[in-house]
């Protein structure tokens, strides 16, 4: 949670990239750690380094249906000369009492039932008669269907080596091994894991709550019709679904219109589930930049160290930002730009790193690498900017998608990495090693 109030600087200062993300990560801190049942985890961050307790598998058994058998009974074994052997009974799968295997003789043994005493090896069903004397089978009928397939004899055609078709115990983790290390996020392989070995619960940083909000009275939801002068409230899906990418639980809020006092009482009601609050739009200049309006001066006497300072980034696009945090329990607040393509790669740069820090990540940044830049012609960035332009990347090489221009979410549609044009580089020629940052 927020600890700290933004550093403060003059109204003029121009604050870089860097600085404007070390601020905020150097406010946020991980959620507390709580114990949650195993699916309610996924998703979530463990805290603690997971040991084995039993052995998996925890006892010998069968990869196959088939018999289980001594090596010798059936070495030699063909189709002219089989092997045969009197059938015993069954060992299925969750059988507690185990028939003994002795000489000459054979248990009929499904996929995953232990092996039992006496027995070496499991001779697949496809190798025998199935004990129906007919030639080779394909399969094993079931046991209501052939009662007298688990007594008799069943003809062996092929040898088979020993612990042949055996899973040993301990062949996928052995006890007291660590299964799983702190800081792993819970997907389904790892669910599954902490399952087979008996984990009910897990000690995990819950998944954030985020609750992403729109301001603009031109902003209309999709589905409903347009006026003169609306457009659809786009940037309010895009971050909602962003946020959930990140792996928060994040809660879209329908646009507000532009009025401050609605804007500020809307915030106060959606901070009962807010670990992280996120707004877009109405942070730059203009007369009807409410939020800016609405909470420029938040704090007061009662919650020091609160309020939401907002500031221009030498960045393009994305210069206006707001950051700080609200309410007596000091809720984070990262206000965005409202032009598409500024809010998302605000999100990316800012709004990502913060979620992954309250999950208690230690790598909260999006990778990135170097690559060619294949363009038709040079890419021109403005002096004393950080510039980001959307790019489509393969093989070591990216492609600019669009123009530069703030408001194009078609191309932005089409990326899946953001060109890194550094603040001291005006123009960057075809060819030339970029840094990009990979977006999926």
């Amino acid at each position: 949670m927020s600890t700290a109030a933004p550093r403060p600087a003059a109204p003029d200062h121009l604050w870089s990239v860097d600085e404007h993300l070390e601020d905020i990560l150097a406010t946020v801190r991980p959620l507390e750690p709580i114990e949650l049942q195993l699916l309610d985890a996924q998703g979530c961050v463990l805290v603690d380094d997971v040991t084995v307790p039993v052995s998996l598998p925890p006892f010998d058994n069968s990869s196959m249906d088939g018999y289980a058998v001594r090596v010798a009974d059936v070495a030699g074994a063909s189709e002219e000369f089989p092997a045969v052997l009197e059938v015993v009974g069954d060992v299925a799968a969750g059988q507690a009492e185990l028939l003994h295997v002795g000489p000459g003789q054979a248990a009929r043994i499904m996929t995953g039932a232990p092996l039992p005493p006496g027995a070496e090896t499991v001779v697949p069903v496809e190798w025998t008669d199935g004990g129906l004397g007919e030639g080779p089978v394909t399969g094993m009928r079931a046991r209501s269907l052939a009662p007298e397939a688990a007594a008799g004899e069943v003809h062996v055609y092929r040898p088979a080596e020993a612990r042949a078709h055996v899973r040993a115990e301990g062949s996928d983790v052995k006890a007291g091994v660590r299964a799983l290390e702190a800081g792993t996020i819970l997907g389904p392989p790892q669910i599954a894991l902490l399952a087979a070995i008996g984990r009910g619960s897990v000690r995990v940083r819950p998944r954030p709550r985020v609750v992403v909000l729109s301001t603009g009275s031109e902003l209309v939801q999709p589905g409903e019709e347009l006026a003169d002068g609306q457009i659809y409230d786009s940037n309010s899906f895009a971050l909602t679904a962003a946020a959930r990418d990140a792996g928060a639980i994040a809660y879209r809020v329908g646009a507000v219109a532009d009025d401050a006092e609605t804007l500020r009482s809307t915030i106060e009601d959606q901070l009962v589930r807010a670990d992280l609050m996120v707004t877009t739009g109405g942070v730059s200049v203009g007369a009807y930049d409410v939020v800016k309006e609405a909470l420029s001066h938040v704090g007061d006497e009662d919650e020091p160290g609160s309020g939401v300072e907002f500031r221009k980034l030498a960045m393009q696009p994305g210069k206006p930002q707001g950051f700080g945090s609200i309410g007596p329990d000091h809720i984070p607040l990262l206000a965005l730009p409202g032009n598409p393509v500024s809010s998302y790669v605000s999100f990316e740069l800012f709004v990502r790193p913060a979620i992954r820090t309250l999950m208690g990540l230690d790598d909260v940044h999006r990778p990135s690498t170097t690559a060619k830049l294949v363009a038709d012609e040079a890419l021109s960035s403005p002096k004393g900017r950080r510039q980001f332009l959307r790019g489509t990347y393969a093989d070591g090489e990216v492609r600019p998608v669009g123009g530069a221009g703030s408001h194009l979410i078609a191309a932005l549609a089409h990326a899946d990495a953001l060109i890194v044009v550094p603040e001291d580089v005006e123009s960057v020629e075809p060819g030339a090693e970029v840094e990009v940052v990979l977006l999926g």
